[in-house]
């Protein structure tokens, strides 16, 4: 339950790749975590011995539970709204 609050809270962007200059879209991983935490690994501003970046990585398969919940959240407020407006058509 609540999935429908989880997902408005998540922060969907667009970015290109600076490898290719390529199109991307997705979440950044520090905001992803604190959302959804089994989503995301590594640490947010971590870098390596050596002083390169260690970047967070995003698995987003573990979003599909929370959307799908989140979908059937939306189909039964639905429902709901379906049945009130065939009620008060039927009254008038």
């Amino acid at each position: 339950t609540g999935a429908l609050a989880v997902v408005g809270q998540l922060k969907p962007c667009t970015y290109t790749w600076k490898v290719d200059g390529s199109s991307g879209q997705g979440f950044i991983a520090h905001e992803l975590q604190a959302i959804i935490p089994d989503a995301v690994v590594g640490e947010k501003d971590a870098v390596n011995e050596d002083g390169s970046i260690k970047p967070q990585g995003i698995d987003t398969s573990f979003l599909v539970a929370t959307l799908t919940c989140a979908i059937q959240e939306l189909k039964a407020e639905l429902d709901t709204v379906k049945t009130e407006l065939a009620t008060l058509k039927g009254q008038a």
